[in-house]
């Protein structure tokens, strides 16, 4: 496997936990919001309805996005994951080399702390 393809493998990875971690900081976000908005419920006022009814839509809304961005991020893990599948398949000695040169670089970043 060439150095630029280990680059892009370690990018694309590095891409996909960031947007799993912004997902779950999301989601938590969109609990609490749905969280302080039925903790109003209970204050009568028009005003107070009407914004409590659009933060819901908002929200709502927002939830559907989520979700297709997950079934889409969940597409390209099975794609990337399907490519170094048949990566390792057709190049067996070549994967073999790339993870004992990253094991030994691991090895030795532990051993200098």
């Amino acid at each position: 496997m060439t150095t630029k393809k280990l680059e892009h493998l370690d990018s694309h990875e590095a891409k996909q936990v960031g947007a799993e971690s912004l997902i779950g900081e999301f989601k938590s976000l969109m609990a609490d919001a749905e969280a302080l908005i039925k903790a109003t419920e209970d204050h009568p006022g028009a005003a107070i309805s009407s914004i409590r009814n659009k933060a819901l839509e908002t929200l709502a809304g927002a939830k559907e996005c989520l979700s297709g961005v997950e079934g889409k991020m969940l597409e390209k893990a099975k794609v990337a994951a399907e490519g170094a599948d048949d990566f390792v398949h057709r190049n067996p000695w070549e994967a073999v080399g790339v993870a004992a040169g990253l094991g030994l670089l691991i090895g030795i970043f532990i051993g200098r702390r």
